[in-house]
């Protein structure tokens, strides 16, 4: 058994696939002559997802109730010792033969990404803009923001422990955090498979707290990338008016073009205050 790796399977009612799952990557793994520890963590399920992986022979830790994808993950990651982490969907849209390549990675980053050859239409949009958001804000880009298939080293979770979510935005989380600090993240494409059964995402409220997570963990770690151009928007629209206004117009806005161009300032002020902060944190 190498216990450099430890596999776990983030699962909430995935009966349908959980055993293939299991059955495909023990398949590459005894392929590559390896053998690493594979953990379930049953998120509350009430069908049998938990009885079937345990009868492939696989550890599995049990929620009483159904917690979210970054509680299970938590869970899983609390209880392993090994440097590395290897996450992966229980619902069977990862093709495990990706997982060679991966692990041969491993040592030299400190994140390998799946990134995935496709997403379904429905989410195909939502996702551009959200990317070309974080792109932005993290200053760099990022081919897959979220992507469930993904090796981490241990302590680099533990590093960011506290700001790691219990829901989907787990990992979003985790990738803006490494980007933004310098770490190695290295993307590998995959192929992504259509999932069977129902999805457990919301697209309208998963796609605002991803969102919001966004913009919260940028501001976090780089601040003024938000609050630069949120601060220059407010003095330009404050002259925009007091120009208008007062060429157009013939009468200047003075109220509105003072209280827009104050604003402007109050915000690049406080801009540079967190940016202070988060350098003087890290």
């Amino acid at each position: 058994m190498d216990n450099s790796l430890t596999i776990i399977l983030p699962a909430y009612q995935e009966e349908d696939s959980i055993s293939s799952v299991l059955d495909e990557i023990q398949a590459v793994l005894k392929s590559m002559g390896k053998e690493y520890p594979i953990l379930v963590v049953d998120d509350g399920s009430t069908d049998k997802t938990a009885q079937l992986a345990e009868a492939k022979g696989v550890q599995v830790i049990r929620h009483g109730e159904n917690r979210g994808y970054g509680a299970s993950l938590k869970t899983g990651i609390r209880e392993v010792d090994t440097e590395f982490i290897l996450i992966i969907d229980a619902d069977g849209t990862y093709d495990a033969s990706a997982l060679p390549e991966m692990i041969s990675q491993m040592k030299i980053h400190d994140m390998v990404v799946g990134s995935r050859d496709w997403v379904p239409p429905s989410r195909a949009f939502a996702k551009w803009v959200l990317r070309k958001l974080a792109n932005y804000l993290a200053e760099t880009k990022i081919p897959d923001l979220n992507s469930g298939l993904r090796i981490i080293r241990k302590s680099l979770v533990e590093k960011y422990w506290t700001l790691l979510p219990n829901g989907f935005s787990f990992t979003t989380t985790i990738t803006l955090a490494s980007l933004c600090n310098g770490f190695s993240v290295k993307y590998l494409p995959v192929h992504y498979r259509q999932r069977g059964g129902k999805s457990k995402i919301q697209p309208v409220r998963n796609t605002w707290q991803f969102l919001m997570l966004i913009i919260r963990t940028i501001i976090y770690f780089n601040p003024l990338r938000v609050f630069v151009p949120v601060g220059f928007g407010f003095i330009l629209l404050g002259i925009l008016v007091g120009l208008y206004s007062k060429l157009v117009l013939g009468n200047l806005m003075d109220v509105t073009t003072i209280t827009s161009v104050t604003s402007g300032v109050e915000i690049l002020m406080i801009g540079f205050l967190a940016d202070l902060i988060a350098k003087r944190g890290r």
